[in-house]
């Protein structure tokens, strides 16, 4: 059964919806189960200021999303691919914690839901493309 936090972060829309005001854009599909995902960012710098996204997915792509975009502000860009590398061996070990600085994806970034890790990372695959690093 889906935790019902993880169905409240994923009805969290308010960056749900592309605006084609964006340079930097990517599509990705999870080859696995389907899901799909658009984003598009705006950034300033070495900050990513704005992520805005559409999914075709599942609620746990659709949850990530959501807090990815609220939260976008904990990237930097310069260190995305380790923070992203950092997320991935958390949810893929049993006694791995998460980084104080992360604790909000704590629901989603966890061993227990290691069966859908595609579909969490999706959209962080989706920003590094968008990003060309």
């Amino acid at each position: 059964m889906i935790d019902t936090e993880i169905i409240k972060i994923a009805a969290d829309d308010k960056f749900n919806g592309l605006l084609d005001i964006s340079n930097y854009k990517a599509t990705q599909k999870n080859r696995i189960c389907g899901d799909k995902i658009k984003i598009e960012i705006i950034k300033e710098k070495n900050r990513i200021k704005i992520m805005r996204y559409e999914t075709e997915s599942c609620i746990f792509c659709q949850a990530t999303a959501s807090l990815l975009s609220k939260k976008i502000n904990l990237f930097h860009i310069d260190k995305i691919i380790k923070d992203v590398t950092l997320l991935k061996k958390t949810m893929k070990s049993k006694n791995k914690l998460l980084p104080k600085k992360f604790a909000i994806f704590k629901k989603l970034i966890n061993y227990k839901n290691i069966n859908r890790y595609d579909c969490i990372m999706l959209p962080f695959i989706a920003l590094i493309k968008a990003l060309k690093l």
